[in-house]
């Protein structure tokens, strides 16, 4: 019972990231109706940028919460530029051409920010610190659960629940909405349309860095090709949840975290990356639009 309590906190773990890096990939498909193949590195960038800031705030004497929050904020507004960035130069110039294109592109600025990162740092893993204080309120059911995962799991529901709202009920949101039904009708009803899609595309990177933060805590090393198979597993996930949907997402996150993490601790770890791209297989061909996704929506 115990081990399986423990392949079932490391699988809700594993799916909570997943998660919040599938929430960007969603939130751009459901916009504008393109997979941003980048958005894994927007991720990495997001874990070394905590790292530096984590190094350089530690020798200045600031620790605990207030060291958490201030590498977390540092690493989401540093990303969230490269997220804006990306859209600028991957995106954006291509909108009218056609969906092969910007695709093309994506995978291009996803290669060139892997070996942007791994010329500027290093090839090599990097030790993160343990960002996270210690929880006086967790000794309890300390063998269950840690200080880690309580954070990931109370920031990615509370991620989910705060973008769902602001989607329903900002103007912004409305807007975002608009452009996913009819980009044209939006445009000629006078949104913003570039300033929606930047928009979606900071936060989906805002998301993705403070994923990494916590990805960091929990693992307590990072290194520049982290970003492109986690970026992989979690479009399996926002596939697999129903892609545009983001409660869809965060499902189907948590069903191939646990998935990944029952085949890893009874069958072998070898096959942890395999399951994630069999699951995917068996869903485009038997459910294309995913769990939550509709059928008559569509996009591509």
């Amino acid at each position: 019972m115990t081990y399986f309590l423990d392949l079932f906190m490391s699988g809700l773990t594993r799916g909570s990231i997943y998660a919040l890096i599938a929430l960007g990939y969603t939130m751009v498909y459901g916009i504008i109706a393109l997979i941003n193949f980048a958005h894994g590195e927007i991720y990495m960038i997001g874990a070394f940028t905590a790292l530096l800031a984590s190094l350089i705030l530690s020798s200045l004497g600031l620790t605990g919460w207030g060291l958490l929050f201030s590498v977390a904020a540092i690493a989401a507004i540093y990303s969230a530029m490269y997220g804006w960035t990306v859209e600028r130069i991957a995106y954006r110039p291509l909108r009218g051409a056609s969906r092969l294109a910007p695709l093309i592109s994506a995978i291009g600025m996803s290669f060139f920010l892997q070996n942007y990162v791994q010329l500027a740092q290093t090839p090599n893993f990097m030790l993160f610190p343990d960002l996270i204080p210690q929880m006086p309120f967790l000794k309890p059911v300390a063998g269950y659960l840690n200080r880690t995962q309580v954070m990931i799991l109370l920031f990615t529901i509370v991620s989910m629940v705060a973008l769902t709202l602001y989607i329903k009920y900002t103007k912004m949101g409305m807007a975002m909405r608009a452009v996913a039904q009819d980009i044209t009708m939006a445009r000629l009803s006078g949104v913003n349309i570039d300033r929606v899609i930047s928009t979606t595309f900071i936060i989906g990177s805002v998301l993705a860095a403070l994923g990494g933060v916590l990805i960091g805590c929990s693992m307590r090393q990072i290194y520049f090709h982290m970003g492109f198979l986690a970026g992989m597993k979690a479009f399996t996930a926002a596939v697999l949840g129903g892609i545009g949907s983001i409660p869809g997402a965060v499902i189907g996150a948590l069903i191939l975290g646990f998935a990944e993490s029952f085949a890893a601790g009874y069958i072998s770890s070898s096959y942890r990356d395999v399951v994630a791209f069999i699951i995917l297989i068996i869903i485009l061909i038997f459910r294309p639009e995913g769990i939550m996704g509709q059928s008559q929506t569509q996009k591509v």
